[in-house]
């Protein structure tokens, strides 16, 4: 049963979650999306530590599976953190939080491949209102069919697919993993996986105090304590129920979007939004 305060902490996370892309749009102009990314992977590391020291067999357990740890961390953080982030120097916060919703679309579509789940009239429904909410979000930036406005759009949709893989892969090959392993060990394989490319791409001045708060935002709150958070949930409600959060992070991301960086709410974003929305909910009647 979910409690009042189990809605606190679905809110929370998605507020956290929500205010992801805010934190990216003001740190990514000036760090560049490999500095960025690879801060707030191990700054997130480095904070998850010591929770898995205080779980039993917690290191024994990331040494053994440490290979198939690391592939999934590839495409659980690492490669889509970077992708969100070049998106987000040309995509509004709000608009990167709509299309990250699409998350649940994907890993529906992963399912037939690799799960064999079949294409049902409700599911090719839901993905077709998808995919009408992606194309309404991107002509409604005036980005027509043209390159330049469609590649943020389609990163950050190359972005969500790694998601939906990820999952698919990390229940495949980590059964009964505790997550906090898969949760520290993924991370500090992306950190390391990106420190060559943050360093060759470090930026030539000092980020300002404005940017460095941004960065430990993202990679403390955002990132580390979210995912304190979101397993919390998992162990009380069940992944179904904690993944609900999914339907709650665009509201927080507009509304951070408009509230702190002054981003226009278009009536595009709002239409694209509720059939992103709609559709993930088809999918998972």
């Amino acid at each position: 049963m979910t409690t009042p305060r189990d809605w606190l902490w679905l809110l929370l996370l998605a507020a956290m979650w929500g205010a992801s892309f805010l934190f990216m749009r003001v740190a990514v102009p000036v760090l560049g999306p490999f500095p960025l990314i690879a801060l707030r992977l191990g700054v997130a590391t480095l904070a998850l530590l010591p929770l898995l020291a205080w779980q039993p067999g917690g290191f024994a357990l990331w040494r053994q599976h440490w290979r198939a740890i690391a592939v999934v961390g590839v495409f659980l953080s690492a490669l889509p953190f970077c992708l969100i982030a070049w998106a987000t120097l040309t995509l509004p916060a709000g608009v990167a939080s709509v299309l990250n919703a699409t998350t649940p679309l994907m890993t529906a579509l992963w399912a037939m491949p690799l799960a064999g789940e079949a294409m049902t009239r409700q599911r090719a429904a839901g993905l077709a209102l998808g995919l009408a909410g992606v194309l309404v979000l991107t002509l409604g930036r005036g980005a027509a069919f043209g390159l330049d406005g469609a590649l943020p759009v389609l990163a950050m949709l190359a972005a969500t697919a790694c998601y939906g893989w990820s999952g698919h892969m990390a229940k495949r090959w980590l059964p009964g993993l505790p997550p906090l392993v898969t949760a520290t060990g993924s991370l500090a394989s992306g950190a390391i996986l990106l420190l060559p490319l943050a360093l060759w791409t470090w930026p030539s001045q000092m980020p300002t105090a404005t940017v460095w708060g941004a960065v430990l935002l993202l990679a403390l709150a955002c990132t580390a304590f979210a995912y304190v958070i979101f397993y919390r949930l998992i162990e009380k409600l069940g992944a179904t129920r904690a993944s609900s959060v999914t339907y709650l992070v665009p509201v927080f991301g507009v509304l951070w979007g408009a509230l702190w960086l002054g981003e226009a709410v278009s009536a595009a974003m709002l239409a694209g939004g509720v059939l992103i929305l709609a559709g993930v909910l088809l999918l998972g009647w």
